[in-house]
């Protein structure tokens, strides 16, 4: 038990001295937070256990929803060609540079080569969202681009990642013939339920 209280004292001061040090400098603070874990890892090098993984997990995935919700149905609609052109921009640069340097110049071979391509021109979201709430920019209509854009890299990204592992049997393709059918159907379903539900996080029954 003291073990584990002595953990969560490690992380909780990481903690606060990354929020004074952001606050102090005038950083971001998902920045500091990253240099003080490269600088911890390699120093200190303080135990990830599970729970530990599982608020990581939990984090990422809770800033991931808060990001989603800024994008409203009709500012998509308005700017999904910028936030398309930027997200596929920002994953195809990166992902075909890299993938080139490493299969031609360091003779990797093709799966590693397409796996350092997709790890380099990847984003995070949370990372993304924490950044523009602390600058206001996710309430301008640039940061909300730009978020759009970060969903549509991420797209990208699972896309790639599941053309190189996906083994292509029979429920792939039957999952693939259900979204081509879905596919179109959906938008209407969409255009209903968020009539129904407005701009309002929660639903009144």
């Amino acid at each position: 038990m003291e073990k584990l209280w002595w953990e969560i004292f490690i992380w909780l001061l990481l903690a606060f001295f990354s929020s004074i040090t952001s606050f102090l400098t005038n950083i971001s603070s998902s920045l500091i937070e990253l240099i003080f874990g490269i600088v911890a890892g390699n120093t200190i090098k303080p135990e990830i256990t599970e729970w530990i993984n599982f608020l990581a997990i939990f984090g990422a995935v809770v800033l991931t929803f808060l990001a989603g919700t800024e994008l409203e149905s009709e500012f998509t609609r308005r700017y999904w060609k910028e936030a398309i052109f930027l997200g596929f921009a920002g994953f195809f640069a990166p992902f075909i540079f890299v993938s080139a340097i490493t299969y031609f110049l360091l003779a990797w071979n093709l799966k590693q080569s397409l796996i350092s391509g997709i790890a380099l021109s990847t984003t995070s979201v949370a990372v993304v969202y924490a950044v523009m709430v602390e600058s206001g920019l996710n309430e301008t209509n640039l940061g909300k681009v730009i978020l759009a854009a970060c969903f549509v890299n991420d797209l990208g990204t699972v896309v790639a990642l599941s053309l190189i592992f996906t083994k292509f049997n029979f429920w792939f393709y039957l999952f693939s013939i259900f979204m081509i059918i879905l596919t179109p159907i959906i938008p209407f379903i969409s255009n209903y339920f968020f009539k129904w539900v407005g701009n309002h996080p929660y639903l009144d029954f």
